[in-house]
């Protein structure tokens, strides 16, 4: 249903192989969570720009494609982080076509315009590209 593909400006991203309908789960990710102590050792790390806050001040790193997924203002999924079960679920903001790119708010809500850690750069076309 996903698969990784080239953008023109961002790199690497993961693009839909389907048509998804608002409101559908698209993924459901396992997490593994690492203890608050220890959030600072990831930060220095190239993993420091791949996990989720979590509760307690921990972090989580998330498995499978979903931790590809660019951000941007104008995301067409959005995360649930589910505690309990130890996982992630995206979901479709909107409908998305067939080889559109996925794109997520790293601020948790759609709507949070706040700025993040790095500069945001929003395309307006991707070319997805099996890997």
């Amino acid at each position: 249903m996903l698969i990784v593909g080239n953008t023109n400006i961002k790199g690497r991203g993961i693009f839909a192989q389907k048509r998804f309908l608002k409101g559908e789960l698209i993924e459901k990710a396992p997490v593994v969570v690492i203890p608050a102590e220890q959030v600072e050792l990831l930060d220095k790390t190239t993993l420091g720009n791949y996990y989720y806050d979590w509760e307690d001040k921990a972090a989580a790193i998330a498995f499978g494609l979903v931790s590809l997924i660019n951000h941007s203002y104008y995301p067409n999924t959005y995360y649930v982080k589910k505690f309990a079960e130890g996982e992630v679920e995206y979901i479709a903001y909107r409908d998305i076509e067939a080889g559109e790119e996925m794109t997520a708010n790293y601020n948790g809500s759609p709507e949070d315009k706040s700025p993040i850690w790095f500069d945001v750069v929003d395309e307006l076309s991707s070319t997805p590209l099996r890997i």
